[in-house]
């Protein structure tokens, strides 16, 4: 089980902190009170099923998100601030470019957004192209693009600017074998060689043994907050789907206890 009360002051700084984060949403709690840490420079899966309340936490890991509170910090400031912006890539489930622009002049576009200077501009884009397998389709229209090929271009904007802190949500959703491979591949590179963190979350739990560290949710709760390995020793699993289930069973009896 989570096991957030006894976190370890000494080491680096986590690149996120929360502390008893809840969102409120429509009379609806949507995060009931999560309280974790997440490394820098390592690949922490976000797992749990639809509706669970991945979506939002990224949002407000990344500031976007309304009616937050406890604490939040990112990157040793507060979640949202301004001098994060240039610091936290985002990817969102649904793909965030320009239907009536081609791959590289999506990437051209936010590079500049992003105030990287001209004089480097092409080679971050095509670096980011080929970083997502996406150079020989870099002058396509995005509109005439496949749905997976739209998230890559994405998750390449997402790269430029080679931030601190990666939030990807479900960025493999719909891709190949082989590229979903490809993609885990990349993200423990950049976690190693360029010392960034991701953040991914998924709903498909074959994906939690990619990740150096696991947080698994259940109805806006953090169910566990443990390498994939400790979990399935401490419920004695052979996956970490079983391991999920045994928690969420764990969870379900507990709350059908009378107090």
């Amino acid at each position: 089980m989570a096991n957030n009360d006894e976190r370890v002051s000494d080491g680096p700084q986590p690149a996120i902190r929360a502390d008893g984060l809840r969102v409120v949403r429509g009379g609806r709690t949507v995060l009931d009170g999560l309280t974790f840490d997440v490394a820098p420079g390592t690949v922490t899966g976000l797992l749990g099923p639809s509706g669970c309340g991945k979506s939002t936490l990224m949002r407000a890991i990344v500031g976007t998100q309304a009616h937050v509170t406890g604490r939040l910090d990112v990157l040793g400031s507060p979640a949202g601030s301004p001098s994060l912006r240039a610091r936290v890539g985002y990817v969102t489930q649904a793909p965030s470019v320009y239907l009536d622009l081609t791959a590289r002049q999506n990437l051209d576009y936010f590079a500049a957004v992003l105030g990287i200077h001209r004089r480097d501009r092409a080679d971050q884009v095509a670096q980011a192209l080929s970083d997502v397998d996406l150079t020989s389709h870099a002058d396509a229209l995005a509109g005439n693009l496949s749905g997976g090929q739209l998230g890559r271009v994405s998750l390449a904007v997402a790269l430029l600017g080679a931030p601190d802190l990666l939030v990807l949500d479900e960025p493999t959703v719909g891709l190949d074998p082989v590229l979903r491979r490809d993609l885990w591949d990349l993200f423990h590179l950049i976690a190693a060689e360029r010392g960034a963190t991701l953040l991914i979350s998924s709903h498909v739990m074959d994906e939690a043994d990619r990740c150096q560290r696991l947080l698994l949710m259940r109805s806006g709760q953090l169910l566990a907050d443990d390498t994939p390995d400790d979990l399935r020793a401490l419920t004695d699993s052979g996956a970490v789907e079983d391991a999920f289930l045994h928690l969420v069973d764990l969870a379900r009896a507990q709350e059908e206890t009378p107090a």
